[in-house]
């Protein structure tokens, strides 16, 4: 079984211990470790906090004037080109 080291704030460790020690190490990369997990010695994934202030919902909305209201009925045009088209 591969042991947990630590070194400069990075952390490797075995899928089985990831699964039994999953919060703590949640909580290790929230605080800026590196967290690699490895499957059969080898590293398979890295665990890394998201960042709220890096995504945002929204965040495209000024590049839009308006949208459909998509409860409205289709206007007579577009319901042919809807019916054409099936």
């Amino acid at each position: 079984m591969l042991a947990t080291y630590q070194r400069a704030r990075a952390m490797l460790i075995n899928v089985h211990q990831a699964k039994s020690q999953l919060s703590k190490l949640i909580a290790a990369a929230e605080a800026g470790d590196d967290v690699v997990i490895a499957r059969n010695g080898k590293p398979a994934v890295k665990l890394v906090p998201l960042n709220a202030a890096k995504f945002r919902l929204g965040a495209l909305a000024h590049l839009v004037d308006s949208v459909p209201d998509f409860d409205d009925a289709m206007g007579e045009d577009e319901l042919a080109m809807w019916e054409r088209n099936t």
